[in-house]
């Protein structure tokens, strides 16, 4: 098979990828092996790849990949969300263009566009990521919306309920009037803005008094049923009894006292309005007051709003402040920082609001979550940084919000059976649902057509909550086999912005319906940063387009750049030119591909005795850096494990061991060596592979004719033992011998055909196995051992070692020896400043210890220089 010049990463990712599809390298079923089990997080089905996606997904398929090398069954599990907000939101949009309302939509109208949607743009990022070599059982992807997904989200419904676990509450919900959905805590985002604070004054009914209260929302005056005062306010204590008028509205309101109100803050006079404050809500609840809600689900004011009905909060904001002002009412207005909610989804500010929503409670379901992580360490976070982040969410959790007023998701499986909203039954379908509404109504005339199912849907998490254990049925059917063999799963790699929405529910879900974890490890990545530090994003226009990268640089290039630099649970400072520094290392292995390649090998050669020991010394290095990378990839330091790989292959195999071996110009290398250099090669390849898995198949397939069976993604992970490894230090020390000759060739303009003879006074004992290979390297005619330093030499010191290199002949020695004392003259007057520095008190005692640290290396460097200067004039002269 003739080898390319170059490597050719577009041929060799679509020619693998097809190659691995064809002979089902992916597809995984239960037998007698390990199973190594990876669910993906399910992307957004109408998403497109992005950084972030990147790098968590190639940290999935490195895993994946090993796990295979491994010998493990390793099944991947692909799919994608219905992320029911963000879905209808495009929907809608798309609709909007066309000029059609959702509101004039049925439901059954208004799904069949998103299906429509759905089956035109799901999948995109799915075969965006086979691009990026991903490696999952296709022939298992999930849609959360599939039918027996969503009949398990139901059925978990249904048992929660049945459990008491699930309970329709009337409170103050999170309502995104963009997305007019209600939200969970956890989904609202809290950020601190410029604001104002009005104070407004209240009449005093029958009185020329007024109260004055401040307040950032002067709006929901509209909606304000009662003026609170702290009971133990003296300044107030004339109020008791009396009653206040809102101004525009002229809402006659009461005077209430509670010990709520803070009499240091503000004015210690507090508006109440309890539709749209939940702390209002509780006031009102206690006081008995009225609720006036003002807005409509847009947030646009109602007819509560009077002459601002129609109009968007924000409007009315600044229209009312001047009303308030022209009629006398408005005190003054100050600057004023505060935090604001806005939808993780939709960005816009969240309106507090009174619903009938459904809850599920938490206070029971976290106790197993809390000692999995915190106490028995049965899963594990890493980094475990963010076991504090996991345990203060915990332990500060509310009910969960599981409704949203949205069409796209699974409909809540509740149905009414009599007008308005208080009687109701919960069943996995509407056959089930009439049989129980005539049990529990006691009227057996009941028909189906008597039943309204409720409206909402459920909240996208409560659907991948289920995920690890709904792609194996394990909801519908925990007995069967898939699920018994791959769950709980291995690994989970997500990012730290969902260790509460999803990682900790899928947590709670795994212990509820299994009585096991859902998984073991969770291993949580970076955000994708630019080299400002700023998140990557498309309103930025910081983010590099996935796709654009991989036709640059190769698969493989921008899996090692995102890699290099991705440690866990840090930030990654994205720099293109990592992806550039990935597609270099794949051409460095590919040419020492081509040169091993391109070698003649002989039979009837004798090994070199400098191929030998750096057999030897290979083998060695090996098992270190496989140990190394074992320990990496045990905790989880996938970058570490890349780069000690990357170290491996670049500087020992290709700059040393390759350069050992290598036989002289037009020379045949001897079999023994070349069968050791393909072996230690496809070792290298088989380490590369998770990383690299375009190239090193590649690669591997030229090496040599394989069967399907012997494709390097399902071949044996390396194995090396017994080896010498003080080899590996002492080669070290050779390393230095090699540099230190190939300085003075360098300096003195010595060629490499120039045959040198070196002497050595051997106080650090070395011995001699590397010699054979300093002899070829440095080119030289031999290394003896002396006692006495030699006269008319060269020379340069490794440790206590002093090594010398005649040069009569090659080198003028007048004119050496001119040359090295003037560099001396100068050595001795840079030691003089730096000593003057350190002799300096004021000096030592002002400046910072990395300044006063520097200043003794300087020193030291010199004293070094100056003692070798000295020892080379002695031998010369």
């Amino acid at each position: 098979m003739s080898i390319p010049a170059q490597f050719d990463a577009k041929e060799a990712e679509k020619k693998w990828y097809d190659y691995w599809m064809k002979n089902n390298y992916f597809y995984s079923t239960p037998d007698h092996r390990t199973p190594y089990t990876i669910v993906i997080p399910p992307p957004n089905v109408t998403g497109v790849l992005h950084m972030g996606h990147m790098l968590n997904n190639t940290i999935q398929d490195v895993l994946i990949r090993r796990a295979r090398l491994k010998g493990l069954n390793a099944c991947w599990v692909p799919g994608t969300d219905h992320a029911s907000i963000a879905t209808e939101a495009k929907v809608v949009a798309k609709l909007k263009a066309e000029g059609i309302s959702k509101d004039s939509l049925s439901r059954e109208e208004f799904l069949k566009h998103a299906w429509e949607w759905t089956d035109k743009h799901g999948g995109i990022i799915l075969e965006q990521l086979k691009k990026l070599g991903c490696s999952c059982d296709w022939s298992r992807t999930k849609f959360t919306m599939d039918d027996d997904m969503s009949a398990s989200v139901i059925k978990s419904f249904v048992d929660l309920y049945n459990k008491g676990m699930i309970y329709r509450g009337y409170r103050m919900v999170n309502w995104d009037p963009e997305a007019k959905t209600t939200l969970s805590d956890e989904e609202v985002n809290y950020e601190e803005r410029q604001g104002k604070l009005y104070f407004l004054q209240y009449k005093i009914e029958d009185s020329n008094e007024f109260v004055t209260i401040a307040t950032t929302r002067p709006e929901t005056i509209l909606g304000d049923t009662a003026i609170c005062i702290n009971p133990n306010d003296e300044r107030y204590s004339h109020l008791k009894g009396k009653k206040a008028i809102v101004p525009i509205c002229n809402r006659v309101v009461p005077i209430i006292f509670d010990e709520y109100v803070d009499m240091e803050f503000g004015t210690g006079c507090l508006k109440v309005t309890p539709a749209h404050d939940v702390n209002d809500k509780e006031l009102g609840e206690k006081h008995q007051l009225e609720v006036i809600d003002i807005f409509n689900e847009n947030a646009t004011l109602n007819h509560h709003g009077m002459h601002y009905s129609g109009k968007d909060r924000f409007v009315v904001r600044d229209e009312i402040a001047k009303e308030l002002e022209q009629l006398g009412h408005m005190l003054k207005i100050e600057n004023h920082i505060n935090k604001v909610g806005t939808s993780e989804r939709t960005k816009a500010v969240i309106e507090p609001r009174l619903s009938d929503q459904w809850f599920l409670k938490m206070d029971e379901m976290v106790k197993p979550a809390l000692k999995a992580v915190l106490e028995t360490e049965e899963i594990k976070l890493y980094p475990n940084r963010f076991n504090n982040t996991y345990r203060h969410w915990l332990e500060n959790i509310r009910d969960w919000n599981i409704s949203r007023q949205l069409w796209w998701g699974q409909q809540i499986p509740a149905f009414y059976y009599e007008e308005g909203k208080e009687k109701f039954v919960v069943a996995e379908t509407k056959e089930k649902a009439l049989v129980l509404a005539q049990q529990q109504s006691g009227n057996a005339n009941l028909k189906m057509e008597d039943l309204r199912q409720d409206e909402d849907a459920l909240d996208t998490w409560f659907s991948s909550w289920l995920w690890p254990m709904a792609v194996f049925g394990g909801i519908l059917d925990p007995e069967n086999k898939d699920f018994k063999y791959y769950y709980p799963t291995n690994d989970l790699v997500t990012g730290p912005d969902i260790l509460f929405f999803w990682v900790a529910r899928m947590i709670f879900a795994g212990y509820e319906y299994s009585g096991k974890k859902p998984f073991s490890n969770v291993y949580l990545t970076g955000l994708v940063r630019d080299k400002q530090r700023r998140k990557m994003s498309k309103s930025l226009g910081n983010s590099p387009d996935p796709l654009d990268l991989i036709d640059k640089y190769g698969a493989d290039g921008v899996r090692v750049g995102l890699l290099l630099s991705a440690s866990a649970g840090n930030d990654i400072m994205f720099d293109e030119e990592l992806c550039s520094n990935g597609k270099a290392f794949a051409n460095k292995i590919w040419n020492a591909f081509k040169l091993v390649n391109g070698w003649e090998v002989s039979d009837e050669i004798k090994q070199p005795e400098s191929s030998s020991i750096a057999i030897d010394w290979y083998e060695a290095k090996l098992e270190k850096t496989l140990n190394e990378i074992e320990d990496h990839f045990e905790k989880y330091r996938l970058s570490d494990a890349l780069m000690a790989i990357y170290k491996l292959v670049w500087d020992d195999f290709c700059s040393w061991f390759l350069e050992m071996i290598k036989p002289g110009y037009q020379q045949p290398i001897d079999s023994v060596t070349y069968q050791k250099a393909i072996s230690f090669l496809e070792a290298n390849l088989k380490l590369l592979h998770p990383f690299m898995p375009f190239l090193t198949e590649e690669i591997w397939q030229h090496i040599a004719t394989r069967s399907t069976d012997e494709a390097l993604i399902v071949s044996e992970w390396p194995t090396v033992s017994n080896t010498n490894q003080g080899l590996v230090d002492e080669f070290e020390f050779t390393k230095e011998v090699i540099a230190g000759i190939r300085t003075i060739r360098k300096e003195k303009n010595i060629t490499f055909k120039d045959v040198l003879d070196v002497k050595v006074i051997n106080k650090e004992k070395v011995s001699n196995r590397f010699d054979a290979v300093i002899i070829k390297l440095g080119n030289l005619s031999g290394i003896d051992e002396v006692t006495d330093k030699v006269n008319g030499a060269l020379t340069f010191r490794v440790k206590s070692n002093e090594y010398f290199i005649p040069i009569a002949g090659s080198v003028n020695v007048s004119e050496e020896i001119e040359k090295l004392e003037s560099e001396l003259v100068y050595i001795k007057g840079f030691l003089a400043s730096v000593q003057n520095k350190l002799s300096n008190e004021k000096f030592v005692s002002g400046a910072p210890e990395k300044v006063i640290e520097m200043e003794r290396k300087k020193e030291a460097d010199a004293l070094a220089k100056i003692a070798t200067i000295e020892e080379s004039l002695t031998a010369l002269k």
